[in-house]
């Protein structure tokens, strides 16, 4: 059976996005960083890797894929979006957000779409 082994996201600085994705998920590069690419690995071996790719495709405002960030409750949930903010993500005004939303949309240094999720409510 397959299982998920690397995201891939495109990035148009591929050193500016492992920097904030090192720091944000605590991974660590395989090798070393190219200018076109690199794989993030889980300092803990567990999980899948994420890797980035030089891209000139525009930044989707509404994209089809995005990672989901689980933070175990509310409290840990504005923590790491306060701590993903100071290491260069910014807040999206989404305006898909339904009532009472359990998720918080951020977007890194290359404006990926990503969300932080509450568990607790699941």
């Amino acid at each position: 059976m397959l299982k998920i082994g690397s995201v891939v996201l495109g990035v148009s600085d591929v050193r500016r996005a492992a920097a904030f994705w090192t720091r944000a998920l605590g991974y660590e590069p395989r090798e070393a960083i190219e200018d076109d690419w690199v794989v993030l690995v889980p300092v803990d071996g567990t999980g899948p890797q994420l890797s980035l790719g030089l891209s000139e495709t525009p930044v989707q405002e509404h994209p089809r894929v995005h990672l989901d960030l689980y933070a175990d409750d509310a409290d840990d949930q504005a923590a790491e979006v306060e701590r993903l903010v100071s290491l260069g993500a910014q807040r999206v005004d989404w305006d898909l957000y339904p009532e009472d939303p359990d998720f918080v949309v951020l977007a890194d240094p290359d404006g990926n779409r990503f969300c932080v999720i509450d568990t607790a409510r699941e």
